[in-house]
Formats: C-alpha cells, sequence, structure tokens
C-alpha cells in the first residue's frame, strides 16, 4: 500500500501533462489551480446576478442558480478538454438582461419561449463554428456596428443597474429623473458601488464579488436586508427550467422569434469571438499575428455549454474576460478551467446566500460592467459617417428604448439606407439588407404583442 502511494502523484502528474501539456506551456500544477481559483473568484458574481436578473422575468431563483452553476460546469469542462484553453465559460451578463427585459418583459413573450429561442440560437452556433461560416458573419457586419453593439449593452446594462438600484425613477416630464436620496435602500447601493469602484481602483482580485459580498453584508448589518437561517443547503430543485426550452420549440413561430433568436447569436458570436481573441493574445497563444486554430475549439466548448446551459434553463453562455486574472497569475492551460468547473460545484451547495443578493446588491455590478463595456466606443471611426451613424443610433436607441433589439433594429436599419444614398450599395454584404428587413418587420409587428 506504501508503494502505491508513493507512486500515485507521479501517475496523476503523467495524466496531468499527457492531457493538458502543463510542463510544456510553462506552466505548472500548483498555478493551474491558483490561477483557476483566481479566476472563479473574479466571476463568481455570475451565481447572484444571472438568478436575479432572470428571476424578474418569472424563472424560478433557485433552479437558474443551479442551471448557471452547471452550465459554467459543462463550459469550462468542454473548454478544458476540447481546446486546453485557461478561458471560464459561463452564462453571460448582457444576453440575460436582453432575455429577462426586452424579449420578456419588453415583447412580451413568454420566458418559456424565450428558452427555446436561446436553444435555437445555440444550435446554430454550433453550426456557424462547425461549418467555419463566422468569417462571413464577421466580415458582413462593419466595424463600427460590432462595437456600437458591445458599447450599446453596455449603456444599457447600466441603465438597468442605476434603474434597479433606485438611484433612477420613472418622471412624466423627464421620462426619468434622480431617486429620492432619503431611501434607505438607495444608499445601499451606493455603498456598493463606492465599494466596488475603490476594489477595481485598487486592483483587487475578484473586485466585483468581494463588492457584492459587502454589499450584502452592510444590507444585512444594517436591517435592510434578512439574514438567512442558514447558509448551506441542498441543491435547489433544477425541474422548473429543465428542458423546458425543448418542450417550447414548436412556439417559436413568429417573426419576433427569428429576431430575437438572429439577435442571440450575433451578440454571443462576436462577444464570444472577441473575448476568445483577447484573451488568447495575452496568454501569448497569437503568434506572428496568426489566430491560433486552438479559437475554433474554444468556441465549439462554448456553443457546447450554450446547448446545455440553454436546456438547464439560462440564457447564452460566454467565455468571460475575467479569465483575464486567472491567466494574469499564470494559468496556460486547460486544467484551470477544471479548477473553475470544481468551484462551481461546490457552489451549488451555498443556495440561501441568494436570499441576501437583493436587487440593490447586483446593481453596483451593472453598473460597472456597463463601463467595460463602453470601452470598445473607441474602436468607433467617426469620420466615416456610412458606419458611424447607424453605430450611433444602436448606442443612443438601445438604452433610450429599453430594448437591445430596439437599438440594433435602428442601426440596422439604416446602415444600408446610407450606404445606397451616398452610393455604395455593393459595398453593403447580402446579409445585412437581410437583417434590415427583419428588423424593419420587427418594428412593423411589435405594436401587436402585449406588453407586461
Amino acid at each position: 500500500m506504501q508503494e502505491l502511494s508513493s507512486k500515485s502523484p507521479k501517475i496523476r502528474t503523467t495524466w496531468l501533462e499527457k492531457q493538458f501539456k502543463i510542463n510544456e506551456k510553462g506552466s505548472s500544477v500548483k498555478t493551474e489551480i491558483i490561477g483557476g481559483i483566481t479566476t472563479f473568484i473574479a466571476m463568481s458574481y455570475i451565481l447572484f446576478v444571472n438568478p436575479t436578473i432572470l428571476s424578474d422575468a418569472g424563472l424560478d431563483k433557485g433552479a437558474v442558480f443551479v442551471a448557471t452553476a452547471l452550465a459554467g460546469v459543462v463550459g469550462c469542462v468542454a473548454m478544458a478538454f476540447v481546446a486546453n484553453y485557461p478561458i471560464a465559460v459561463a452564462p453571460g451578463l448582457g444576453s440575460n438582461a436582453f432575455f429577462a427585459y426586452s424579449v420578456v418583459i419588453g415583447m412580451g413573450i413568454p420566458w418559456q419561449t424565450a428558452l427555446a429561442g436561446v436553444f435555437v440560437a445555440s444550435i446554430l452556433f454550433m453550426l456557424a463554428t462547425v461549418f467555419k461560416v463566422r468569417e462571413i458573419v464577421i466580415n458582413a457586419i462593419p466595424a463600427n456596428l460590432k462595437a456600437a453593439m458591445a458599447v450599446g449593452i453596455g449603456l444599457f446594462i447600466a441603465f438597468t443597474g442605476l434603474k434597479q438600484g433606485g438611484l433612477v425613477i420613472p418622471s412624466e416630464s423627464s421620462f426619468v429623473t434622480i431617486s429620492n436620496w432619503q431611501d434607505p435602500q438607495v444608499w445601499l447601493t451606493v455603498f456598493g458601488l463606492i465599494l466596488t469602484m475603490v476594489l477595481l481602483a485598487r486592483k483587487v482580485t475578484g473586485a466585483l464579488f468581494i463588492g457584492i459580498a459587502g454589499t450584502a453584508i452592510m444590507g444585512v448589518a444594517t436591517g435592510l436586508i434578512a439574514m438567512p437561517s442558514h447558509i448551506v443547503s441542498t441543491i435547489p430543485s433544477l425541474q422548473p427550467t429543465f428542458g423546458v426550452a425543448i418542450t417550447s420549440l414548436p412556439q417559436i413561430n413568429s417573426i419576433q422569434m427569428v429576431v430575437v433568436i438572429l439577435v442571440f447569436f450575433l451578440s454571443v458570436f462576436f462577444d464570444t469571438t472577441g473575448t476568445v481573441i483577447g484573451l488568447a493574445e495575452q496568454a501569448g497563444f497569437i503568434k506572428d499575428n496568426k489566430i491560433p486554430k486552438g479559437v475554433g475549439k474554444a468556441l465549439f466548448a462554448d456553443s457546447t455549454s450554450m446547448i446545455a446551459g440553454s436546456i438547464f434553463g439560462s440564457t447564452p453562455t460566454a467565455c468571460y474576460i475575467e479569465s483575464s486574472t486567472g491567466i494574469a497569475a499564470g494559468a496556460r492551460t486547460g486544467f484551470s478551467s477544471i479548477i473553475v468547473a470544481g468551484m462551481f460545484i461546490l457552489s451549488l451547495f451555498f443556495s440561501p446566500l441568494l436570499t441576501v443578493v437583493t436587487a440593490q446588491v447586483t446593481a453596483p455590478v451593472l453598473i460597472v460592467v456597463g463601463s467595460f463595456m463602453i470601452k470598445t466606443i473607441a474602436k468607433i471611426d467617426w469620420d466615416e459617417f456610412e458606419t458611424s451613424f447607424p453605430a450611433f443610433l444602436i448606442i443612443l436607441c438601445t438604452p433610450l428604448t429599453y430594448n437591445i433589439s430596439y437599438g440594433l433594429a435602428f442601426g440596422l436599419i439604416s446602415y444600408p439606407i446610407v450606404m445606397i444614398a451616398s452610393g455604395k450599395a455593393k459595398k453593403v454584404h447580402p446579409m445585412m439588407y437581410i437583417a434590415a428587413l427583419l428588423f424593419l418587420a420587427l418594428l412593423f409587428t411589435m405594436h401587436q404583442m402585449p406588453a407586461k
């Protein structure tokens, strides 16, 4: 028994090296573990933010908590064994806000049908990855419009945070106005925002998670949030959301759902592609300005988790930019993603903490993440009117209409019109004309949809 015990570490190390090439990539098992834990801490806020957002759309909060964790497990494991990248995957911010506030609440589409739309978009994303058509889609949409999509969604998320945190309220004269700052709940949001800002400014690892935890603790300490009777419990049931995406597929029978699926597909497509390339560059995987072959495998891994996530009952997954914290800590292989998956599994037993993560607790994170996404505005060429004006409409209309699809509609409809007027109709990709017609049909049919 002693002889077997002494040999077991060597066997494990050999298997890890063969599977993940840890030493070959200049890393170590210890470094990969530290990198994985670092990444999880930085992105773990999604475990509490995602259920909070999707519960607004009518989904069971406990079920979404489990679905979020399981989607993260599937995504991280797939990323580890398929691509061997130190990139974590989980349901993304932006697509969940679009799902809840634009599709379900704004358009009046049942959440069950919306989940079916996520499933279909996931299949399309998988096919686009397998048949390598992502280059066609990327080239079809001008760079200015791609950047504007991220900016518009960032403003939308930030505005959602301001609204849910009570910092802005409706106004008959000016549509929105500043809130009543005598409300203690507003001050809880302000406390959380200041705390998160300070942590980020100090470059503290896991600043968003610590900001959530600190705000929740302050809420409990001041009596604004009720303390749960226990912290550890059995895993909540997944039954309220599991498989609903499949059984609701027959409900996808309208132009509105076609557009919804298109927006889900495009948002995840560009978000994941850009994030993977950026992280691959940070990790040193890009040589001679050439994208590594592993990017295609990484996209495949993400699409796998997106399909699984929709079946579990969550919105589209995405490669997390917070993986950069783990990479900065030295992670270079998929073994760090395995560590993240393990942390997601452990988190399943802490669902009672959901009761202390109120809208005021998550609002600061939404505001800060919005600021992260708006930085792509620097990539827009404002001297090129044919694409900068449609980009401007996307940025302007997404938060003001409080609907991501409306913002995209104004931009993608105006783009071919401006190009035709400037004598550059032949430079417009046929896919852009199709997209414009789809979004035009959406705007003309919206009045037929009940508002919630």
